[in-house]
Formats: C-alpha cells, structure tokens, sequence
C-alpha cells in the first residue's frame, strides 16, 4: 500500500497535517515528560532499588546527557537517510528502553535503560521537528512551530502530575510503562500518515567522532560534580574529572573546525545573540530542574508527603512557568530581551530566596512558583535572542544548538545540586535544603548580571 502524500495546496489534506502533528507532538511530549516526571518518582525509586545518591542523580542526567549529547548527530541522520525513517527508529528505541527502564531492578539496568532513552530521543526529537516544518508552509508554519514550542511548558505540568498520579497508583515503574502503548500507537500513526521523507543532499558523512567527543566530556563533567557531594569539591578526583570534561570540550571544538559536515557551527555560537540564547536556556534549564530536584526530596523525605500531593504541589511551577512564558512572548518586542531577561533572572532569584531563608511548605511553593516564572520568562527570551537573526538556512543548526544547551543545563543543574544537598537527599539534616536554595539563587543574581552585559537590547533585536 501506498503512503499518502500530503499536499500543501489541497484543502481535504489540510486535517491530515494536523493529525500528523498531534502524533509527532505526542511523540515530542513523552520526551520532556520524561524528565519532570522522574522528578516526582525519584525518592520511591531510590528506596525501592536502594539506590545511592550518586544513582538517583544519573537517573536524570543519563538521559538528559544522551538526549543533548547525540541530538545533533541525531538531526545530521534525518538529514542523510531521511527524517520519517530516523523519527521511527528513534520512537522504537525510546519505547523499547522505556520497558527496560520500568523493568529495572538495580542501579546499572536503570542508568543503561535511561541511556537508551536518551538515544531514543536525540534521533526522535530534531527528525519530528524536520517533519514539522517539511509539512507545513507560511503562517501555518508559524501556527505549527508555536504549538510544537507550547508542549515545552506543557510537558513539565503534565510531568509532575502525571508522575505523582502513576507513583502514587500502580508504582513508579509506570511512569515509564506508560510511555510504550503510547509509543506503538504513535509508531503506528506515523506509518501510516507521514508521507516519505527523500534524503536532503547537505548532509553525506556523520561526524560520529565530535558526537562521542561531546558526550564523554559532559558524561565526564556530571561525574565530577556529582562525586563532589561525597569527596568535596576541592578534591584530586573533582578537580581531574573538570580538567578532562574540559580537554574533551577543546578537542570537540576542534574537531568541528576540521570535520567536513560539523555537527556545530562554531562561527554561529561566536555570535554574540546565539552564544547569549545557549547561555540563557543553559541558565533557566539548570534553575529549573533544581527546584523540581530539591522540592520533590523535600516534600517527600523531609516532609513525608506522598508523591500525588508532591505532584500536584508541583502544579504552580509549571503554571507559573507557562505564565512567565506566555507574558514574555507579549511583552519582549516592545520591552526589549535585555529587560526581560535581567527581570527573569530577578524573579527567580527571589523565589529561590524565598525556600533558602524561610525553609517551610508553604514558603517553598509559593517560592518556587515565583522562581518557575521568572524560569519560564528565560526560556522565551533565549529562543528569541539566538534564533531572532540568523538566517533560514542556519536556522535549524541553531535551534539544534539551543536544545543542546537545554539537556546539558538540566544535566549540570541537577549533578550541582545534588552534591549541594548531599547531606538533606540522604535525609540527614535540613540545612542542605536550605544550601541547595540559597546557591540557585545567588546563581540566579550571577546570572542577572551578565543577561545585563551580554544579552541584546530592543533595538539590536529589530
């Protein structure tokens, strides 16, 4: 049977487009979801696998490192063999490791199956957004590209609910279950519906070396923050571990100056708007998974609430985050990014401020809502200011890079807060609850002050 070709002039094909898109959005949902949702189940997993601190931290930083690491290589594959036939392989390989992950029973079958994940979903990920802008045109596009960027927000409310509902249920095994009807349906769909994808000529080699380069450094550096809760951070191993990642990040960059098909292009992120944008979503990416981090162990362990009230405590954040996002898009043609991301960081400086002074229950919600919306603000106005000026054709590698810098934010966000609170994850004292905070939010103050000297005023923007 033949697969249906969708036209962009013919009115009939129109809800077929739409269709599509609700499937590949789906697919793109389960892939945010999937980091948020572990949040709630952390401490469950943990006590029933008996797993460490270092553990429950690669739990998240596996798959974000993967998920970031190999996504541009992933988008250079769509390139070269087609964007439906990697969408597909990368749907089937996250299915097939969310199973694993939800039949794990140590620390290791855990950690690999959430590697697989990640794999999963770098080729997953830049292929459905290819998909995207292949099948649609003009203001569709635009329409298309604004619902695909909503499931980000989306995604992070729908995790901390959706997690506290499944860990509270049948068991955190299926937050991960959940993922694989989904997946075969999706997979199914997408069969069906998406019409072939021709190879693009512009990409004919991989540069699976600059992949591998990339990953091992940011593997290598997780390692060394997150062994620093234990060992200190002025150590031999933490100290060897930086100085690796680093050596692994310069040889990287130079492979991308020799490689004949890159996986980045260095001269867009010596850019000054582009190199800001990746510095912003890094930023708002860590502060985020830090409070979802430190929150759902403060609830849970300090607090002893269950994970559907944890969840559903978690609701504002994502709210308040879509919120901050939804006022920024309005506001940050006329304010000005530089305004509005020096703001951003302000808010959530204060909310984290908030849990760091007045540790308490009502003050970490309300305190987290506040800096989840200041978090959300960031997140437009790094899209904004790295994608606002380059040109069609380097767009995509843009966007690649930005998406790069968010799995590597949440990646370093949650190793750095880990070792932070080291003592309070292990439920030893409250007082690294109270470190975990205040560090975000002085790292928020950090961040203000540089967004005021790097990032682009209004007028650089038009």
């Amino acid at each position: 049977m033949s697969t249906p070709v969708v036209s962009h002039t013919s009115d009939q094909a129109l809800p077929a487009r739409w269709r599509i898109l609700g499937f590949l959005g789906l697919a793109q949902l389960m892939l945010i979801v999937d980091v948020t949702v572990v949040a709630i189940a952390l401490p469950h997993i943990g006590v029933d696998l008996g797993l460490s601190r270092a553990a429950l931290t690669w739990t998240v930083t596996a798959y974000t490192v993967t998920f970031g690491g190999l996504m541009l290589l992933g988008g250079r594959i769509a390139d070269l063999i087609g964007a439906k036939r990697v969408a597909l392989a990368g749907l089937l390989v996250f299915t097939v490791a969310s199973l694993a992950t939800g039949l794990a029973d140590s620390a290791a079958t855990l950690i690999g199956s959430r590697v697989a994940q990640g794999v999963g979903a770098a080729l997953l990920s830049p292929a459905a957004l290819s998909l995207v802008v292949k099948l649609f045109d003009g203001p569709e596009r635009n329409r298309a590209l604004g619902v695909w960027s909503a499931l980000g927000g989306g995604g992070a409310a729908l995790g901390v609910l959706l997690g506290g509902l499944l860990t509270a249920g049948p068991g955190w095994p299926w937050v991960f279950y959940v993922n694989v009807p989904i997946g075969l349906a999706t997979i199914v769909a997408l069969v069906v519906m998406v019409p072939g994808s021709p190879a693009g000529g512009a990409a004919r080699t991989l540069d699976v070396p600059g992949a591998v380069l990339v990953t091992l450094a940011s593997s290598t550096l997780i390692y060394g923050l997150i062994t620093a809760g234990e060992r200190g951070w002025l150590t031999v191993v933490t100290g060897v571990a930086v100085l690796v990642a680093a050596l692994g990040y310069t040889l990287f960059g130079l492979r991308q100056r020799r490689a004949t098909t890159p996986l980045m292009d260095l001269r867009l992120l010596a850019r000054r708007p582009v190199a800001t944008g990746a510095f912003l979503i890094l930023m708002a990416t860590a502060l985020m998974i830090a409070v979802f981090f430190l929150g759902t162990f403060y609830f849970q362990h300090a607090l002893g609430y269950g994970a559907l009230q944890t969840g559903l405590l978690f609701l504002p954040i994502a709210v308040a985050t879509m919120v901050g996002a939804h006022l920024t898009g309005r506001v940050i043609g006329s304010v000005g990014a530089r305004r509005v991301a020096v703001l951003g960081f302000a808010v959530a400086g204060l909310g984290l401020a908030v849990p760091a002074i007045a540790l308490g229950p009502v003050a970490t919600a309300i305190g987290t809502a506040i800096a989840g919306a200041g978090s959300g603000a960031l997140f437009v106005v790094a899209s904004a200011t790295a994608l606002g000026q380059v040109a069609p054709h380097e767009a995509g590698i843009a966007s690649g890079m930005v998406s790069t810098f968010h799995e590597l934010g949440a990646s370093l966000g949650a190793a750095v807060i880990s070792s932070i609170a080291a003592a309070s994850l292990l439920g030893e004292t409250l007082t690294g609850f109270n470190r975990g905070f205040a560090t975000a939010a002085v790292v928020a103050v950090v961040g203000a002050a540089i967004a005021a000297r790097l990032t682009p005023g209004r007028t650089t923007l038009a």
